[in-house]
């Protein structure tokens, strides 16, 4: 099968790389041509994907997967196109679909009958439907669920281990009609391979869930139902700090509950999923209070560690602070909404002065992020932004002069801070 994958970033490429590996013939199409030429010369454009490196090289050494600049020529040589443009929304939680619309644009000039178009990129609901099948249809003068087929199908992986989760995960299908969504399973099970799995309700695989809109409100859901349950991990860790109680003790003991499972608290987690779709949900439905609740409270993380480090060391003005880490989460290279931003916008409202280090990143990338770099200044204060498992080893004598440190992660050893201050989210 000829396939297209429209957008070669962290969930597109190790997509294009699964596909070319099942022996499908695969052009991975982008924007970027910085991306186009490393994927063309089988080297990764970023880190810190498992087993990406090697399977990118040894499907482009044998010649199933290939990248262009070139969306249109890409789809008209295909069957089956799938898209994983990123979408995110607004400071007022309004989807920006600008990069999505003018994808499409270029899909629909491409587009030949008998495609099957699939979009992965999570959406509010209704816009497989509602935006995509008429853009499609305009641009290609073709129609949709007649001339061509069209489904939305959600990822549901996590950078740094897309090629497990893609077996672990069912994948969830659902079409604009029956016979695109029929279409759908019919590709996806031949792209795809998937763990037995005994705890699930039926086996793994391709789930067809009938509409377009029932896969994209799973998605939604999914992602939301996390957001939810992380605003209230850090809802219980804020009071138990006001009473003393370790509220990892109350966490593990809830979860011992069958059926139950609380998250743990913390700064705030970013990345592309938990601060965006929520916000995309309540986008569809402005009423959900539960929602809107969960993503202020988590939105207010960043500034809570702020002032329990503040509450600990003392007024702030003129104390230089490293916040430690900028990445979302432990173990990979990306900034996309993390907390880091927060703390430091916060520590500069308090007066301090504010340093950024991070294991995955040197001084000059955090730099052009416009993040403080820290470069071996003397500090007084810390901040641990990043679950890195760097910082579980690190103590006091890796940062000499600190006297206070706030572990918004709850990652750092306490016996390798003996004489510091160690104040921890949630006791």
């Amino acid at each position: 099968m000829r396939i297209a994958v429209v957008a070669l970033g962290k969930i597109g490429l190790p997509l294009a790389v699964q596909f070319a590996s099942k022996g499908h013939q695969v052009i991975g199409a982008d924007i970027d041509e910085r991306v186009v030429r490393l994927v063309n010369d089988g080297v990764e454009p970023f880190p810190g994907e498992a087993e990406l490196d090697v399977r990118l090289k040894e499907v482009v050494t044998a010649g199933r997967l290939t990248a262009t600049t070139d969306t249109r020529d890409a789809v008209s040589q295909s069957e089956a196109v799938v898209v994983v443009v990123p979408l995110f929304v607004d400071a007022d939680g309004t989807p920006d679909f600008g990069w999505m619309d003018a994808a499409t644009r270029e899909i629909a000039a491409g587009l030949r009958p008998g495609t099957l178009v699939s979009y992965e990129t999570t959406l509010p609901v209704g816009t497989t439907r509602g935006r995509w099948a008429e853009m499609l249809s305009a641009g290609s003068g073709l129609t949709a669920g007649t001339d061509f087929s069209l489904v939305f199908s959600p990822e549901r992986v996590f950078t740094g281990r897309v090629f497990s989760d893609l077996r672990r995960y069912p994948k969830l299908v659902g079409g604009i009609d029956e016979a695109s969504g029929e279409r759908g399973v019919e590709f996806y099970e031949q792209v795809l391979d998937f763990d037995d799995r005994d705890d699930l309700p039926r086996p793994n695989g391709v789930w067809n869930l009938g509409t377009a809109e029932a896969s994209e409100m799973a998605k939604l859901a999914e992602t939301t139902y996390r957001d939810v349950n992380i605003g209230l991990a850090n809802q219980f860790a804020r009071y138990a700090d006001t009473i003393g109680v370790d509220v990892l003790k109350v966490i593990e003991a809830c979860n011992s509950q069958p059926f139950s499972h609380i998250h743990q608290p913390g700064i705030a987690v970013g990345g592309h999923c938990i601060p965006i779709y929520p916000q995309m949900y309540l986008w569809n439905d402005p009423e959900a209070t539960v929602v809107r609740s969960a993503r202020q409270a988590n939105a207010q993380m960043p500034a809570y560690a702020v002032g329990l480090l503040e509450g600990a060391f003392g007024d702030l003005a003129g104390v230089e602070v490293l916040v430690l880490g900028a990445a979302y989460r432990g173990g990979v290279k990306e900034t996309a909404f993390s907390g880091v931003f927060g703390v430091v916008e916060s520590l500069r409202e308090r007066g301090a002065r504010p340093f950024v280090s991070d294991p995955m990143y040197t001084p000059e990338e955090l730099e052009a992020l416009d993040l403080p770099a820290h470069r071996d200044e003397p500090v007084q204060a810390a901040i641990v932004q990043a679950d890195h498992a760097e910082y579980r080893v690190l103590g006091a004598k890796d940062l000499p002069g600190v006297r206070v440190l706030v572990d918004g992660r709850r990652v750092t050893d306490a016996a390798r801070w003996e004489g510091v201050r160690r104040v921890v989210i949630g006791g």
